[in-house]
């Protein structure tokens, strides 16, 4: 039998999807499974999003160009405007999702056995679609004590090789919602500069920013024209995740007119998803307004949960919807799939994604965990119930 490639064999399994099988026989079982494994909120997608689609007047789902409609590229130029980025529509390419804007980043900038420097944990994607274009990840350990703050640029720079291309990311953080501050940014741009590197940064989450912060994107800094290399979505700024509509932003025309040959190669991104995309930049404030007040909610009944529990550190994220969180437990991989496989608490669990998937070092992230608080309250706290069960009952817990 002929042996798949390499490549094949090295791109990892996603640690948020990787336990489904064992979700899905637990539900089998009569189990109900509470879903904090993956960023799926229960928000509703606006509704003018949801009717343009309803109501469009086409009778030919046809491709569009292959860096998306103009029409929806003009939108965002102005959405973008509003938060003062002064961003042209030409310099927008809509994407499949924001993760083909990751890889058509990682693919129009860096060659193989180029590097990019990561700090950890970061989202787990990243490591696979670094391995599909033979791209060396080098990760750089953010702490838990301080909250996964921006590690020390000394470390970073101590990272940097003559293979090194860029730095990598993700404000606010998935999977720890860290924000990151501008101070931080621009200590990261000083180092771009120095080292002629590429700067990549996933801001999906960019509504998300709690306890009175604003989101500081890098496009807002000075210098850095044909550096940046910005990755949108709409998945989670309009609970559009099936939508698969992202957006890749640069200033940097090579870059762009690079990329563009990889979108031509896919053909188009979804017409569908365009459309629904396009209407949904006619949100009003008040939408955000609502769900950011949701999503406090729920993250202070998360935190103050864990909290509750014996053994278990959690900083509080300063945006997204995510918390990593530190347990007493032997093996976060094993004890994941314990929570599905042979654990009940009054006929529910819980489904978390293991910390280990958001490092590239290995033996990294055995205790941590990621949650994603994207349920209403109620469920969320059977969920921490449950889970606050399972610690005790669990037959690895260290303390």
């Amino acid at each position: 039998m002929p042996k798949i490639s390499q490549r094949g064999a090295t791109v990892p399994a996603s640690p948020i999807r990787k336990l489904v099988p064992f979700a899905e026989a637990a539900k089998e079982k009569g189990t109900t499974v509470y879903h904090l494994n993956i960023g799926q909120p229960d928000i509703e997608t606006p509704q003018g999003a949801l009717d343009a689609v309803r109501q469009m007047d086409r009778t030919v789902i046809e491709y569009s160009h292959s860096a998306g409609f103009q029409s929806y590229r003009e939108k965002l130029s102005a959405y973008y405007g509003k938060f003062g980025l002064d961003i042209k529509w030409s310099q927008i390419m809509i994407t499949t999702g924001g993760s083909e804007a990751i890889q058509f980043a990682m693919n129009a900038c860096l060659d193989a056995n180029h590097e990019v420097i990561i700090p950890e944990p970061f989202y787990a994607n990243y490591n696979g679609f670094a391995a599909a274009g033979d791209v060396t990840v080098k990760p750089i350990v953010a702490s838990i004590d301080d909250g996964f703050a921006l590690p020390p640029i000394e470390e970073f720079e101590a990272l940097i090789t003559p293979q090194t291309k860029a730095i990598l990311i993700c404000n606010p953080n998935n999977p720890t919602g860290y924000l990151y501050s501008r101070e931080e940014l621009e200590k990261l741009k000083k180092l771009v500069l120095k080292h002629d590197l590429f700067l990549f940064a996933d801001e999906v989450y960019r509504e998300f920013c709690y306890d009175g912060r604003e989101h500081v994107s890098v496009l807002e800094l000075d210098g850095l024209e044909d550096h940046v290399v910005m990755m949108d979505s709409i998945s989670k700024r309009y609970s559009a995740c099936g939508a698969r509509v992202g957006a890749l932003v640069t200033r940097n025309a090579a870059v762009m007119e690079a990329a563009l040959r990889f979108a031509q190669a896919r053909l188009s991104p979804p017409t569908l998803g365009q459309i629904l995309g396009e209407a949904a930049t006619a949100t009003p404030n008040s939408y955000f307004e609502s769900v950011k007040a949701e999503y406090v909610k729920r993250r202070d009944l998360t935190v103050a949960a864990l909290r509750q529990m014996p053994g278990v550190k959690v900083p509080t994220p300063g945006g997204a919807f995510y918390i990593m969180a530190e347990l007493p437990v032997d093996d976060s991989d094993t004890f994941c799939q314990w929570l599905l496989e042979s654990f009940a608490h009054n006929g529910q669990t819980v489904m978390l994604a293991p910390g280990s998937g958001f490092y590239a070092t290995p033996g990294n992230g055995r205790q941590e965990v990621r949650i994603a608080y994207v349920l209403n309250e109620g469920e969320l706290s059977k969920a921490m119930e449950a889970l606050a069960v399972a610690l005790q009952a669990y037959p690895g817990r260290t303390v």
